[in-house]
């Protein structure tokens, strides 16, 4: 046998040494990464036994807010409850009796009736144009303030600046004075009297992609962010070297 079999042999036999010892660090250090989540779990958990959901970082509690919050509350969903009792009432007892109390007569499937059979069921139509355009436009401008807020709170990138300065400019310009400017564009387009005249306009929230840049930055911490990153290359690395 020559010596270059020998050699080639022998640091075969290094590298599959090599490969089964890296492989047995990368499973250490699973092991210790599942354990720090473990005992991070349950320390959170414990001081969520604790105190709640309150605040770590100001944990006081305060009676006066939570009744000042209640009243609120009570008064936002004042409008639906009248609403609600209304609606069981007939057009006569709708007008002759107290407003929070409900009619000598409860015509609810009645009302609901008249209202999807009037006019060949317009009312029908109309509901379906209002579920379409809360599905696609607020979903997907929720969907877009979502990625673009995150990506902006946690991404450091060249012009980043410039697009803080054109969100916040955006947002103070009113949404009535793009009024014209659409209808135009879309007049272009040949977009008008149509459901994505609508719904394009929609998508865009520059409110929205602020108030996601700052809770993203709020609530996804740095330093977690750039661990979970340094995992997960470490964790590709061992997985294509092994």
């Amino acid at each position: 046998m020559s010596d270059a079999t020998i050699a080639a042999g022998t640091e075969q036999r290094l590298t599959a040494q090599e490969l089964k010892a890296q492989e047995k660090a990368a499973k250490k250090a699973e092991k210790e990464r599942l354990k720090r989540v473990a005992r991070d779990e349950k320390a959170e958990r414990k001081r969520a036994a604790k105190s709640g959901f309150a605040n770590v970082a100001n944990p006081r509690r305060s009676t006066l807010l939570t009744i000042v919050c209640a009243l609120f509350a009570v008064y936002c969903l004042f409008p639906f409850v009248y609403l609600l009792i209304n609606a069981t009432k007939t057009q006569a007892d709708f007008t002759s009796t107290f407003g929070l109390g409900f009619g000598r007569t409860f015509a609810l499937w009645d009302n609901i009736k008249t209202v999807f059979t009037y006019q060949d069921g317009i009312f029908g139509r109309w509901f379906l144009n209002t579920i379409l355009y809360v599905v696609v436009g607020a979903g997907g401008a929720t969907l877009l303030a979502i990625m673009g807020g995150y990506g902006l709170a946690k991404f450091r990138f060249p012009g980043r600046k410039a697009v803080f300065a054109v969100i916040i400019g955006a947002i103070s310009v009113p949404g009535i004075a793009l009024a014209v400017p659409q209808f135009l564009l879309f007049a272009k387009l040949s977009l008008t009297n149509t459901p994505w005249a609508m719904i394009i306009p929609s998508l865009i929230s520059p409110f929205g992609l602020y108030l996601m840049w700052i809770f993203s930055e709020q609530a996804v911490p740095t330093e977690l962010l750039e661990a979970a990153r340094v995992d997960g290359a470490s964790e590709f690395r061992t997985f294509f070297q092994v």
